[in-house]
This record gives C-alpha cells, sequence and structure tokens, in this order.
C-alpha cells in the first residue's frame, strides 16, 4: 500500500475492506494502483462520502431521485432472480429515499477495444416484467450482432439494469425506482505511453451512449449518464468546500 493510494478524506480502511470482500482481488493483486485504474477513480471520488451519504450531491440528470442520499456503498452484489451462474456488482450503490441507483464506472475501458457481446440463455427467461422491453431489445439486437456497439459494453449495461429490476423486487422494495447510472471518464492520453486517445473516439462513445440511452427510454430501469468532468464541474462549485477541494484533488490526481 502506498501513501498515495487515496486522497485526503477517503477512509482507507473502510474502502480496502469493501473492495478485498469483492471479486478480482483489485488491491491485492496491484491493479487498483495501476495508473489506468478505474476502480482507484471511482472508489476516490465516491469513497469519500462513505459514513456521510447524505453530503453526497445530487448525480447530474438524477436531481429528482429524492435527495439526499441515505446510504452509499462501493462495490455492490446484486443478484438475479436465479441461482448459481455469476451475478453482477456494480462499482457502486445509492439508496435515496425513492431511488436505487446502480452506478458503472468507466476510465479507459471505452478505449481498449472489447469482446464481443455475450448473454447465456439465462437472459431469455421470462424474469423481467413487461417495463423493460428497451433493455430486451438491445439485448436481442447483440444477440444478431455481437459488435453492435464498439465503445459502450451495452451486454453489461444490461444485465446490470436486469440485476437493479430483480433487487426492488426481491427485497420488496417497489416503492424505489431503479436507475442504472453510468459514470465515465475521457482522459487525455494513456498514461505510460503518453499516446493520445482520439477526440473521434471519444466523440463515438458519447454518440453510442445516447444511442443506447434512447433505446431504454421509458423502461422500469431507468438510464442516465454523466461525464466525470461534468460531474467535478458541479462538486468543485460546491457550497461546501471539502467537496469543492476534493473535487479539485480528483481532476488533479486523476485527469478524468
Amino acid at each position: 500500500m502506498t501513501k498515495e493510494r487515496f486522497l485526503p478524506g477517503v477512509p482507507r480502511k473502510l474502502v480496502e475492506k469493501l473492495y478485498d470482500n469483492a471479486p478480482g482481488n483489485e488491491i491485492g493483486s496491484g491493479k487498483f494502483d495501476h495508473p489506468e485504474s478505474s476502480s482507484a477513480l471511482l472508489a476516490n471520488a465516491l469513497g469519500y462520502f462513505l459514513g456521510q451519504a447524505n453530503k453526497l450531491p445530487p448525480l447530474p440528470r438524477c436531481e429528482r431521485a429524492g435527495w439526499p442520499a441515505r446510504d452509499l456503498t462501493l462495490e455492490a452484489e446484486l443478484r438475479f432472480p436465479w441461482r448459481g451462474g455469476r451475478h453482477p456488482w456494480l462499482d457502486g450503490l445509492v439508496t435515496t429515499a425513492t431511488f436505487l441507483i446502480g452506478i458503472e464506472s468507466k476510465r479507459f475501458e471505452p478505449f481498449r477495444g472489447k469482446a464481443p457481446a455475450h448473454f447465456s440463455d439465462a437472459y431469455w427467461r421470462p424474469f423481467w416484467g413487461g417495463d423493460m422491453k428497451g433493455y430486451e431489445a438491445v439485448r436481442d439486437s447483440l444477440r444478431e450482432d455481437a459488435r453492435l456497439y464498439g465503445f459502450v459494453d451495452a451486454a453489461q449495461l444490461v444485465k446490470h439494469a436486469f440485476a437493479l429490476r430483480t433487487e426492488v423486487h426481491r427485497l420488496g422494495r417497489t416503492h424505489l425506482v431503479p436507475c442504472l447510472f453510468y459514470l465515465y471518464a475521457e482522459p487525455a492520453s494513456w498514461p505510460e505511453s503518453g499516446r493520445e486517445i482520439a477526440s473521434a473516439d471519444k466523440a463515438c462513445h458519447r454518440r453510442e451512449i445516447a444511442r443506447f440511452a434512447s433505446a431504454v427510454a421509458g423502461d422500469e430501469v431507468e438510464f442516465a449518464a454523466c461525464s466525470y468532468g461534468e460531474l467535478l464541474d458541479a462538486w468543485a462549485q460546491h457550497g461546501d468546500a471539502g467537496i469543492a477541494a476534493h473535487a479539485l484533488a480528483l481532476r488533479s490526481r486523476f485527469s478524468p
């Protein structure tokens, strides 16, 4: 562990415990400390609010979600409505009075290239109710063309949406609106090589986000997306000096 792993105000022991309890061995393997780590960015950004979820500012485009937050955790497992198999882990989970918001964070991943989308047969079981037609349509389109999305991991987002929908019904929390929040960085270059990340690739990524959002609009699981740049701009202007300083420290450390 290095002193530089976490920014001031981020509870190191609590964050490390959350990651140690999750699969992937992010910290023990050294992946967390890699300069391209998405987990390090997310953990430092939201980790600041662990134990004080009520101080988390409303997430952009989720302003109507019944703030302040009542609970916040990192590395949250959500269960599908079946036993066995793999169940998704979301990067963050926020609960307010009226919303359950699952956060999927991306940093360099959209620009690395990815494997073709894949769904097991289980995802075609009739578990998703009558108000998930948009997500189901994306699922179906990816079965026809597994490379339909080149930058957005649309299959992962569909699976997360199915899990969020399951969660509110499984726990009898149907008073909560499930929402999938896609939080993404737009780095200027690769940290080790210094090679620039093309503006055209970032633009394509944004277009795919918009296409996905349009495809699932009106479904039971709401979808919202925001760049880290926009999020940190909002935090930097916050009336709480600690939150504003945290935003500046995140930008300085991670250049998202």
